[in-house]
């Protein structure tokens, strides 16, 4: 049935909210078109998204921080780096050889740790020579121990000054071991008694400190009271026989 409408100026077609759901306004005067079918509702619904989806899906694409997952491309993957071989640590380096003292430096730590001791000896309070010895010894001797080892000393009160005056003999060369401790061996040819001595120091803090110390005080033997005459003492004069008248 072919539907005729007559001429009019200025025609719209707006929703009505009336109680006929089928019913449309117009400018002017109202008249009333037949109700569509189901079919064609939906015909007419599916051609009405073929509109507003593309409208719907550009003003997704302009919202700022919304990305369209039909047109976004995936992010370029960071190309991955070969994998670096770890690292190796380095041999520790050997420790470096103290260097040996010289002459006047091995006859100060002798006579300087000697005449500690004395002073040690003479009031009884042996904490200055553990002070300045080694950790290793300190951790080894109190300083009560130190008084009990060297009591027999302090007894006979006898008196180690003469290491400040006369000048010591080493039976060993100065040396390092395998600990590089420098071990000092040697004697002081004082009479009656000589001043025997050992002992062992350790690199502290680049200061050569006490290790070990051993002290004794045989008597000295007779060869080594005829090596102490002065080499230019004059011969004795002895006194030749009168010669006989002949």
């Amino acid at each position: 049935m072919e539907h005729v409408r007559e001429k009019r100026t200025a025609v719209f077609l707006k929703p009505r909210q009336t109680q006929e759901a089928d019913a449309y306004a117009v400018s002017g005067e109202t008249e009333y078109a037949p109700a569509p079918s189901s079919r064609f509702r939906r015909a007419t619904a599916a051609v009405m998204m073929l509109f507003v989806a593309p409208a719907l899906a550009g003003d997704v694409r302009a919202e700022p921080g919304v990305s369209d997952p039909a047109s976004s491309t995936a992010p370029a993957k960071a190309k991955s780096k070969p994998k670096a071989a770890p690292a190796v640590p380095a041999a520790p380096e050997p420790a470096q050889q103290p260097a040996l003292p010289g002459v006047d430096g091995v006859l100060y730590l002798i006579r300087s740790t000697l005449l500690t001791l004395n002073d040690a000896n003479r009031t009884g309070n042996y904490t200055v020579l553990r002070d300045l010895a080694a950790p290793d010894f300190q951790a080894k001797n109190t300083a009560a121990d130190l008084a009990v080892t060297f009591t027999d000393l302090r007894r006979r009160n006898f008196d180690l000054f003469a290491v400040a005056v006369t000048a010591p003999q080493l039976t060993a060369s100065p040396a390092l071991d395998a600990n590089r401790l420098l071990r000092l061996t040697g004697l002081f040819p004082t009479r009656p008694l000589q001043i025997n001595f050992d002992l062992v120091f350790e690199v502290v803090n680049g200061r050569w400190c006490l290790d070990g110390i051993s002290v004794a005080t045989p008597e000295t033997p007779p060869q080594a009271e005829a090596a102490q005459q002065p080499a230019n003492a004059p011969a004795p004069v002895t006194k030749k026989p009168a010669p006989k008248p002949p």
